[in-house]
């Protein structure tokens, strides 16, 4: 919105002094005097574009590749929790959380789903318009290639839980899309699960099992599994490439080796190290 301001012009006679020191200063004479009305509004403006911007940070600041990233070290120091507090979690499936059985943890967004606020240029799935901080905000989400057959063949042999560092208010209507009868996915962990260590967001394992030997995490983001390492399938981010086949390895790798293996991360440790 533009605002256009007008100064009428004198009607007596001005001096060449005065006309100078006017020249000069009547820029900024315009700039500090700015109507109630239009103060009014750029207030509003700048409070709007301060939200949205707040908004984005906070839905996407922990969405990246290994590019870039300062990897965490595990830390001696940091103990695990041996149950989360309810309020961590979400059930979806109505199933009983059965502890003893093999579980995969998945991460969702470059994991499962990429997700923008601005139409690509690939076709998109599906939208999604979360409501942040009182605002309506719109998302175009692609599905990764192969996510609907991979979440329902792995579910078939294993436990899965979503654990995103996304805010409940997005990630929550993604999972939806991906798992409208709420048959396959059986937790759901967000932002507010998560461990801040050294400023980087961990998801500590320690709250969705307690035995370590029966629990794999699929991430993107090596942050991620700072805590245990040797749980983790690193996998490619994805992000609008329609022949990505990163899913059809990881279904291979927990169809094959990791469903026979009593200690999954053993399995990991084979498969991991002789794909690298």
């Amino acid at each position: 919105m533009a605002t256009k301001l007008i100064i009428k012009k004198a009607t007596k006679s001005i001096n060449r002094h005065q006309r100078n020191y006017l020249r000069r200063h009547r820029k900024t004479q315009i700039g500090c005097s700015p109507t109630p009305v239009a103060t009014t509004v750029i207030a509003t403006i700048n409070k709007s574009i301060y939200r949205c911007h707040r908004t984005f940070l906070c839905l996407f600041s922990s969405r990246h590749g290994t590019k870039g990233f300062k990897i965490l070290k595990p830390r001696d120091d940091v103990k695990t929790s041996p149950l989360p507090p309810y309020s961590m979690f979400h059930e979806r499936s109505g199933k009983n959380f059965d502890e003893t059985k093999k579980t995969i943890v998945l991460d969702l967004d470059e994991t499962l789903v990429h997700s923008s606020m601005e139409k690509p240029d690939a076709p998109y799935d599906f939208v999604v318009n979360p409501r942040i901080d009182g605002q309506m905000l719109k998302f175009y989400v692609i599905k990764r290639p192969g996510v609907d057959e991979f979440l329902k063949k792995i579910g078939e042999k294993y436990q899965i839980v979503v654990f995103t560092a996304g805010l409940r208010e997005y990630a929550s209507l993604v999972l939806d899309k991906l798992d409208p009868e709420r048959r396959v996915i059986s937790r759901s962990f967000y932002r507010d699960a998560c461990s801040e260590i050294d400023g980087r967001l961990v998801k500590d394992l320690g709250i969705v099992m307690r035995d370590m030997r029966r629990v794999v995490i699929v991430d993107d983001n090596p942050n991620s599994y700072a805590l245990q390492p040797e749980n983790a399938f690193p996998i490619k981010p994805f992000l609008d490439d329609l022949e990505d086949v990163e899913l059809k390895k990881l279904g291979e790798f927990l169809g094959g080796d990791c469903v026979k293996s009593e200690d999954m991360r053993v399995a990991l440790k084979e498969f991991v190290g002789s794909d690298e």
